[in-house]
């Protein structure tokens, strides 16, 4: 703490504490993470509340439940975010660890259309208060440590995910355990997450409301160097999330140390809120960050509807009555799949500049047609093996986009900017799901929907076609006028 307030201690001693203090709450937030995402029920969610034990309509859950969830982590994800810079992480990690309680306890007694509607909005703080997990640890730890503990804290996450699918796919198949049993002992992970969480440390600083003012510092930090993927491979655990597509959102991956000195000052909400919208003019005034988040705002938000309803599908396509579902084993393997794609990103040497539109249409296009398939198609086993593909696909995308968004970017600019796009493709799948899903929109049936959803990737990759070979154009012609230029300038 002393070296925080501006004191150096003596180099005898300092190295020893100084590495204590960031292993325990590392451990902490690490061990916090395995348990919040060890819940062997979630991949069979749909399955549970269409069977006896709820007994609701395929009409009450997918047209009237599900989209409460969309609805609570819009309208709560930017009180969250402030809140959670306010109260300095801590507290709202122990709200996450205490929604997941209510959240499972619910589904175990809570019997009811409109209570299982409150159990979605309790989720949906669940995910919008996912910020404080991912950025607790910064406000501890010296900056030179913060891709070592970034990849910490994602890989447990990963793997808690990881281990709860497979052991609720082993219970289901292999134990014949019921879905109720799977959601106690989910119940009793979270519990044991929210203990956890109360043996963090409290920070002392924040980003914006308790940040720290670095004398002599250029206010543009480089976070990484993206230079053809170089990050990636240094470290493949960074890039590895359960659901990443929330996670890869939230936090920066890494910034330069710079040894200065430091005071702590508290910033009041008026000139947090200026700042802010400084920040944001400047940012999306570049081209290459307002093309990269584009893509990424409209992705996610199709992303999250295929994930939300792609249990529903499934019980479609194959009751899980005539037949032994394998949706645990399937997100096991389609996570770690994905894990291994975005790993060999790194090894990819393309001028994502250049070609990077480009890419994005190709792939965009790929994932329509896994969504396409898994919708005509009407077996499981396509549906299995389209939605590992567009999960695999998804994920190496979205870390490309986000190395690329995070390159030159601030610590501060980077929360700013990924919290916006995830703000904007929240918006977007509530608009989705008003129009597509909600019962009080048109209400569609669950192939109509995918199809819809299929279409919408198929646009996303239109749009970056037209401006990708557009893009590459413009370069050619801008390389061939250079040499004449030279040439034609007077000795």
């Amino acid at each position: 703490m002393e070296e925080r307030a501006g004191f150096r201690p003596l180099p005898l001693s300092g190295r020893a504490p100084r590495r204590r203090y960031w292993v325990l709450p590392t451990a902490l937030l690490c061990l916090y993470g395995f348990f919040a995402n060890l819940r062997p029920s979630e991949p069979f969610l749909t399955r549970y509340l269409l069977g006896p034990d709820k007994n609701l309509t395929e009409t009450q859950v997918f047209n009237e439940i599900y989209p409460v969830w969309t609805y609570s982590y819009l309208v709560l994800l930017f009180p969250v975010f402030l809140a959670t810079d306010y109260l300095r992480y801590k507290p709202v990690i122990l709200l996450q660890g205490l929604s997941l309680i209510v959240t499972w306890f619910m589904l175990l007694y809570a019997q009811g259309l409109l209570a299982i509607q409150f159990l979605e909005f309790f989720y949906g703080l669940v995910t919008a208060t996912e910020i404080a997990y991912y950025s607790y640890i910064y406000s501890i730890v010296d900056l030179n440590l913060y891709q070592k503990v970034t990849s910490y804290c994602r890989s447990a996450t990963l793997v808690g995910y990881t281990v709860g699918s497979i052991c609720g796919q082993v219970l289901v198949s292999v134990a014949n355990w019921s879905l109720f049993s799977l959601n106690v002992i989910s119940l009793t992970s979270v519990s044991v997450a929210f203990a956890t969480a109360w043996f963090l440390p409290m920070p002392q600083k924040s980003l914006f409301f308790h940040h720290i003012l670095r004398s002599q510092v250029s206010r543009e930090m480089k976070v990484l160097d993206c230079k053809n993927g170089a990050v990636i491979q240094d470290d493949p655990a960074l890039k590895s999330v359960p659901g990443w597509e929330d996670i890869e959102s939230k936090v920066p991956l890494n910034v330069e140390e710079h040894s200065t000195e430091t005071q702590e000052q508290k910033v009041d909400i008026s000139k947090v809120l200026k700042e802010l919208w400084r920040d944001f003019l400047q940012c999306y005034s570049s081209r290459p960050m307002l093309c990269w988040s584009v893509w990424w705002a409209f992705s996610t938000c199709g992303y999250f509807q295929v994930i939300n309803y792609t249990q529903g599908l499934w019980e479609m396509v194959l009751p899980s009555q005539n037949f032994k579902i394998y949706n645990g084993g399937v997100e096991a393997v389609s996570t770690l799949l994905g894990a291994v794609a975005v790993f060999a990103v790194g090894y990819i040497k393309v001028s994502w500049a250049t070609w990077g539109e480009v890419a994005l249409a190709l792939f965009s296009l790929l994932i329509a047609a896994a969504v396409y398939v898994m919708d005509t198609v009407r077996n499981i086993w396509v549906c299995y093996a389209s939605y590992v593909i567009f999960r695999i696909v998804y994920m190496m995308l979205i870390t490309i986009a986000t190395f690329q968004i995070a390159t030159n970017l601030s610590m501060e600019r980077y929360a700013l900017v990924f919290g916006i796009n995830t703000f904007i493709a929240l918006t977007l799948q509530t608009l989705l799901t008003l129009i597509v899903v909600d019962s009080s929109g048109l209400g569609l049936n669950i192939f109509t929907q995918f199809m819809i959803y299929a279409s919408y990737f198929a646009a996303i990759s239109l749009m970056f076609l037209v401006s990708g070979i557009y893009s590459v154009l413009k370069n050619y012609r801008r390389q061939e006028e250079m040499p004449s230029r030279s040439t034609a300038s007077p000795p």
